[in-house]
């Protein structure tokens, strides 16, 4: 495949190459580029998105270039100021290393393993110590720091920054000093510690690398850029029916970007489904690519099979959790704290009052209305949440 070529596939579905002419140059080289990520192991899975720079990196080896999957065991430690309005907390170094330990096996479910590089950070970090650390730092300037949207904000607002915190950037362009990359992927929130790296690889003598950047993959709720602590993630250990459940509550604009940024289609071909196919079908056609990616094919048709049964039949799955309560009768309200299907009486009030409760198939729509526990219940909430209620004996 021409360089040319290799550049029009790897910009598919990305914001920025700074610079693309670089990337170019660097393709007609005719050598493997040496391309990098770096992942700082700050919970214990990975989530749909961290995929799209996975699928990114996959991408390149597919290509034939060398990937390094750089975990941030050294500056977990530190964390990442970006995007943030405070101060991180830190994380121990025990903590840090039993996140690591499942994103090594984790990251193979997207990547070539004999094409990928697993390197920790620590590896190059621990060992520049003092020395090293102030040398790299009289390499960059606070008023560069400063630049920096979220340090200037949190500056002119008086809200404090940590000296660690301008390290950070720093040690993450020291990552690009020491595998000498030739181009590094980031989210778009990423930019300017990537173009941090350009700067520091001049400083070593390097020839910078190439930034690429890709969009930040908003979450389930569609506003959000997906996050754990957000709780609108699908992550890539999660059983088939959670995660097929979860992707089929997308909104069918988010869809397509899912489509873009998670699976091997073109635009073209992107731009034919939503000319061809309903809405519905996409979805699920979506939903049943990414489970079989990161479980098997029979577990994503078994998943599809649950969905289409329990939801689009309108059946009750047979495997609902069973929980047992003591009382004779109960309020509605009562029951869907009893269950935890909410986290408080406003919410469960607004649930049944919007019709969202079901008892044997039948609305219940009065909060204080008294349920009987006789034979075993059938309670649906809302449209993903079901139980099988009976007494305790």
């Amino acid at each position: 495949m021409s360089p040319e070529e290799q550049l029009k596939i790897l910009k598919e579905g990305t914001v920025e190459v700074i610079e693309e002419e670089e990337l170019l140059k660097k393709l007609k080289e005719g050598r493997p580029l040496r391309v990098k990520a770096g992942f700082d192991p700050t919970a214990p899975d990975l989530h749909l998105g961290h995929v799209v720079l996975l699928q990114k990196l996959r991408q390149f080896q597919q290509l034939g270039h060398e990937v390094y999957f750089i975990i941030g065991d050294f500056t977990a430690m530190i964390g990442d100021p970006t995007g943030r309005s405070e101060t991180r907390p830190p994380l121990t170094k025990d903590q840090v290393l039993e996140n690591a330990k499942t994103y090594e096996h984790q990251v193979f479910k997207v990547l070539d393993p004999e094409k990928t590089n697993i390197v920790f950070n620590s590896t190059w970090l621990e060992p520049l110590g003092t020395r090293g650390l102030i040398e790299l730092s009289a390499k960059y300037t606070v008023a560069r720091m400063l630049e920096r949207d979220d340090f200037s904000k949190r500056f002119k607002e008086g809200v404090p920054i940590y000296i660690h915190e301008f390290i950070y950037p720093l040690l993450q362009a020291y990552d690009s000093v020491a595998i000498k990359a030739d181009v590094e992927l980031g989210g778009t929130d990423q930019k300017f510690n990537l173009l941090i790296g350009r700067d520091i690889q001049r400083e070593y003598g390097q020839e910078p690398q190439v930034c690429m950047t890709l969009p930040l993959l908003v979450g389930l709720d569609g506003k959000r850029k997906m996050s754990k602590s957000y709780g609108n993630y699908v992550g890539i250990t999660e059983d088939p029916k959670t995660m097929f459940g979860k992707l089929m509550s997308i909104s069918d604009e988010l869809m397509w970007e899912y489509y873009l940024l998670l699976t091997d289609y073109t635009q073209e071909e992107i731009e034919k489904f939503k000319r061809e196919w309903h809405p519905m079908e996409a979805k699920k056609h979506l939903a049943e690519l990414i489970v079989k990616r990161f479980h098997s094919e029979e577990e994503a048709c078994k998943a599809r099979e649950w969905f289409e049964s329990t939801y689009s039949k309108r059946q009750f799955p047979e495997d609902a959790p069973l929980v047992e309560i003591p009382e004779k009768e109960i309020t509605a309200l009562d029951l869907l704290l009893k269950l935890k299907a909410v986290s408080s009486k406003n919410e469960g009030r607004r649930i049944i009052q919007g019709g969202g409760m079901k008892v044997n198939f039948e609305k219940v729509l009065d909060p204080y209305q008294t349920i009987k526990v006789e034979n075993e219940l059938k309670v649906q909430v809302g449209k993903k949440k079901f139980y099988r209620v009976k007494r305790k004996a």
